[in-house]
């Protein structure tokens, strides 16, 4: 994640706690990098981050693709286990008592989810089975007034296995009329619930 993109994160994740004192979620975890953001300003809100995350990695972790990382890679089982590294990545950051980490995939973990959050942050799989699946999921528990914070957001149809379906759920939520443009930052989007028919 850029720079820019990095911080406009951490502040959407600090006004979000701020105005409405509820979890803030991510979707996405992989190593920990803005989970780190995402814990940090959770603490400085006094609120709870919740992070989800199957850590088998996404479609282009996977061997033979671009962002494939072989020390990711449990070496009993011979899949992609992300897991213990976002564990030391926490410990390392001092933010393990900010998070609950929940090891599942996001829809199943929608499915039970029981109350509202004020933040969710889609950064997940990036096919649009399931960029959709985490928009269907966790847009409902969000709360009005709530931030939805999508990444990886390219219009450009040449980066179309990285960034078209989040491009797609982006203007989802935006045709939904649930949804408000805040600001965009590269290709992170910052939308604001501000109605009803997600």
């Amino acid at each position: 994640m850029p720079l820019d993109e990095g911080l406009a994160l951490y502040a959407a994740v600090v006004r979000a706690g701020a105005e409405l004192g509820l979890p803030l979620l991510e979707v996405g975890t992989y190593c920990g990098r803005s989970t780190i953001l995402l814990a940090d300003a959770a603490r400085a809100c006094g609120v709870t981050a919740v992070t989800v995350d199957h850590h088998r990695g996404s479609e282009e972790q996977q061997p033979g693709w671009e962002y494939h990382d072989p020390e990711v890679v449990d070496p009993e089982l011979g899949v992609m286990d992300t897991l213990p590294t976002f564990r030391r990545t926490l410990h390392k950051a001092g933010l393990e008592d900010h998070v609950i980490a929940v090891v599942g995939r996001s829809p199943q973990v929608a499915a039970v989810w029981g109350g509202e959050v004020g933040f969710v942050f889609i950064d997940g799989g990036h096919t649009d089975e399931h960029a959709t699946a985490d928009y269907e999921g966790w847009a409902p528990h969000l709360a009005e007034g709530g931030l939805l914070l999508i990444h990886d957001v390219f219009p450009d149809p040449v980066d179309e296995f990285t960034g078209q379906a989040p491009y797609r759920v982006y203007l989802r939520a935006l045709a939904s009329g649930a949804f408000t443009e805040v600001s965009a930052h590269g290709s992170l989007r910052v939308l604001r619930r501000t109605g009803a028919g997600v």
